[in-house]
This record gives C-alpha cells, sequence and structure tokens, in this order.
C-alpha cells in the first residue's frame, strides 16, 4: 500500500473535483508551490496511484438508458479467463469477483432493451459462463466512484 501524505490527500480530493486545473490553480487551492504539486503528482503516477485523467459523463444524456447489475456464475476454475473476456465488451463498466452465490457482478450500460438482450445472450454463450441473473436499475441515486472524503 503507497502511504499518502497530508498534501498528497488534499491534492488527490482537488484532483478528483476537477483534474483539468492547472498545477498553479490546484497549488492554490492547497496551499502550497506549484513545484510541490508537480512533484506530488510525478510521485503519485508513478506509484500508480494516479492511474490517468477521464472525465465523468452522465450516460443518460448520449442516450444510455439502461444501467444493469448481472450475477454470473463461472465453471470451476474459469473465473478469470472469462471474467477477462466479459471485460472487453464495450458496455462493460466494471467487473467484480464477489462472495456469495455467485461468482462475479457485472456493471454494464445500454442504450435499450435489445442491446441488453443481445448482451445477456452473448455472456450465456461464452463456453464458461453457467448461468446469469439480470438486475435492470430503475433509479440510480448515486454514482460515484470518487470516493471525497476517505482518502
Amino acid at each position: 500500500m503507497f502511504a499518502l501524505d497530508d498534501i498528497d490527500r488534499r491534492l488527490l480530493r482537488e484532483l478528483l473535483k476537477d483534474s483539468k486545473r492547472s498545477y498553479r490553480e490546484l497549488a492554490k487551492s492547497i496551499g502550497v508551490s506549484a513545484a510541490t504539486v508537480i512533484n506530488h503528482i510525478q510521485r503519485l503516477e508513478s506509484a500508480g496511484v494516479i492511474t490517468g485523467y477521464t472525465v465523468r459523463l452522465d450516460h443518460e444524456r448520449i442516450g444510455y438508458e439502461l444501467t444493469v447489475i448481472t450475477e454470473i456464475t463461472v465453471s470451476k476454475g474459469k473465473l478469470l479467463e472469462t471474467e477477462e473476456e466479459i471485460a472487453k465488451i464495450p458496455n462493460v463498466c466494471a467487473v467484480y469477483d464477489v462472495t456469495g452465490l455467485t461468482d462475479a457482478m457485472i456493471i454494464a450500460k445500454f442504450k435499450s432493451r435489445r442491446n441488453l438482450s443481445n448482451f445477456t445472450k452473448k455472456l450465456l454463450a461464452m463456453p464458461y459462463v453457467e448461468r446469469t441473473n439480470t438486475h435492470v436499475v430503475l433509479t440510480t441515486m448515486k454514482e460515484d466512484f470518487r470516493m471525497l472524503q476517505d482518502l
């Protein structure tokens, strides 16, 4: 585990809010020099804490009306290779190994029921997928993986 210092934590909180800001703006907001910000960002990138920079989308505004959570049961000993194949599917946002009655959980987004149906059929056609159970999300109360508070 990488040990974050106070500057790292404050800097990460600011980057999670808006990673487009300049080094100078970030430095001002956390009360350090721009050089300190640059050094900390480079250190966090080198350590693999910061793995990239991206934008947050409102998926519904661009046509992805359906969010689903799919439970998957996989043949014994074939979980990782099956998850790797599932992770390549463009609509898949997340793939998790889980405890409980199923082996994996997938979060995916779709523009139509037809797209969801095709996805489900594709999963069931995979050689080691034994069973799926798909939950359609009715209302999204929160969808934010940034974890701003616990840094």
